[in-house]
This record gives structure tokens, sequence and C-alpha cells, in this order.
């Protein structure tokens, strides 16, 4: 399918399971940047992505993905133009018990589409079986607001098929753009 490595990433809130995702689908143990988080902790959660996450995926057709997590954190935001460079896609990982759900994904979009405009999206949304008053409707809303295209899925981070699942359906968007242009 590809002839050199595909690099993709991985955007979102602290917390929103980016780290996590990587760790689930790596074929390797996965090169991780964590620090410990100063001030208030969000529940179980002691650290923080400070630089990036990083890890590799083979497909079944000798393909490898490297697949970068971008730091959440705005006083890491320096790092998310250097871990995005060269990327082909992204996918904008969303906290669903996050009040801001649909800002979150604005912004994430935005930052995005500044670092790189040729970038394919797809949006996954974690926590929903948390969240009791979860809906897609909001982000839907918000992508068509933004006028971006691109697929809206639920995704348990912890569970590597979901999260082959979210690369799977990047890849199809990357391939359906690479057809239209060719």
């Amino acid at each position: 399918m590809f002839e050199h490595p595909v690099k993709l990433v991985i955007a979102g809130n602290m917390g929103a399971g980016k780290t996590t995702a990587i760790c689930a689908i790596s074929d390797e143990p996965p090169v991780a940047t964590d620090v410990p988080i100063f001030g208030e902790t969000m529940g179980d959660k002691t650290t923080t992505t400070a630089a990036f996450d990083f890890g590799t995926v083979s497909l079944d057709d000798g393909s490898v993905l490297h697949v970068y997590g971008m730091p959440g954190q705005e006083h890491f935001d320096f790092m998310r133009p250097i871990v995005a460079a060269g990327a082909m896609g992204a996918i904008v990982l969303l906290d669903a018990t996050s009040p801001q759900m649909a800002d979150d994904c604005c912004r994430w979009l935005r930052c995005l589409k500044d670092i790189g405009p040729d970038l394919r999206f797809v949006v996954a949304v974690t926590k929903s079986d948390i969240a009791p008053d979860f809906s897609l409707r909001r982000i839907r809303q918000t992508l068509q607001d933004m006028q971006v295209r691109a697929p809206i899925l639920t995704c348990d981070a912890r569970v590597a098929e979901q999260c082959r699942q979210m690369l799977r359906t990047l890849l199809a968007e990357l391939l359906a753009r690479d057809a239209r242009a060719g």
C-alpha cells in the first residue's frame, strides 16, 4: 500500500487517551516522554506527555505506520509543529466526559490545520461509555460549522482493535484523497 513509513499523529487534550491508544496498537513498546503532572491531577492520571509518544504499527501488506502522540497541555504546545511535521493524517481524540468536547474539537482541528493544511482527519471520541449525556451530534455540528469533512467514531483507547479501527479509517481517508488526486 505505502512504499515508505507513513507518519500519523494523534492529537487531543491531556487525558483523552493518546498515550493509552499508542500503547495499545504499537508492535513494540512505545517511546514515551511522560513527566509527573504538577498541580491538580486527573483522577488516577499522574503523568502527562511532555514532547511526544511514538509507536510503530506494521500492516498486513508490509506497510509501516509511525504513530506520534502530541502533547495535550498548552505549555507544551511548542512541540506540536515539530511532532506533526511530515504527517499525512491526524486523529483528533476527544474525551466525551469533557463539558468542552465540541470546543476542544474545534481547537484541535484549527491547530492541526495551521500545522498541516493538507492533513486528513478522523475524529474519535473516548470515554463515551461513562459520559451520561454523550452525543455525536455536537461533534457533527462542529465539523459542519468548520467545513471539515472527517469520519467520527467512538473508541476505547485501551482496546487495541478499536484503536486499529481508528487507524484503518484514517488510512481509508488518505487513500480516498490519493485516488481523487491521481
